[in-house]
């Protein structure tokens, strides 16, 4: 396949590939990463990107007491298999992520994009927009489409 066809990735596939840590951006690495089990890493740095001031936000992705079980296993070589994240809970961060990528693309600062994630929107029917993403995978069309139609210039 001849890549230099291709065009450059946009913007929020960079961040996308950047908070998850994948080598390469588009779906089918994100697919095969999500399938293989995300990284710890991966978790801390979205929940650090999108909450850094709630240390306590990486829970609403994993239990408190399985990701410290998967913490301890990560020390032990026999444990870095059980140190990942399961096919579900890395959809939900891949997902999260995803959003908070187009998120940051269209607001242009972390403040900025941190406030419409995290403030109930009339459009949601004052429903918070993380709080949707994170739910199911049917509230993120939802989201991704008023932040579409912020970046188009659309009512928002």
């Amino acid at each position: 396949m001849n890549t230099a066809a291709l065009p450059a990735p946009v913007p929020q596939a960079q961040t996308l590939t950047r908070l998850l840590g994948l080598r390469a951006a588009g779906p089918l690495p994100l697919i095969e990463a999500v399938e293989d089990g995300l990284s710890l890493a991966a978790l801390d740095r979205v929940a650090h990107s999108l909450a850094p001031a709630d240390g306590a936000f990486v829970y609403r992705l994993v239990s408190r007491p399985t990701l410290m079980r998967r913490r301890r296993a990560r020390a032990t070589t026999k444990g870095a298999a059980a140190a990942r994240l399961s096919a579900t809970e890395g959809a939900r961060l891949a997902r999260l992520a995803a959003v908070w990528a187009l998120a940051l693309e269209v607001w242009g600062t972390e403040d900025a994009a941190r406030r419409f994630m995290f403030e109930a929107h009339p459009m949601l029917e004052g429903r918070v927009p993380v709080d949707l993403v994170l739910e199911s995978e049917l509230g993120r069309p939802v989201v991704e489409g008023i932040l579409g139609r912020l970046m188009y210039g659309s009512a928002a």
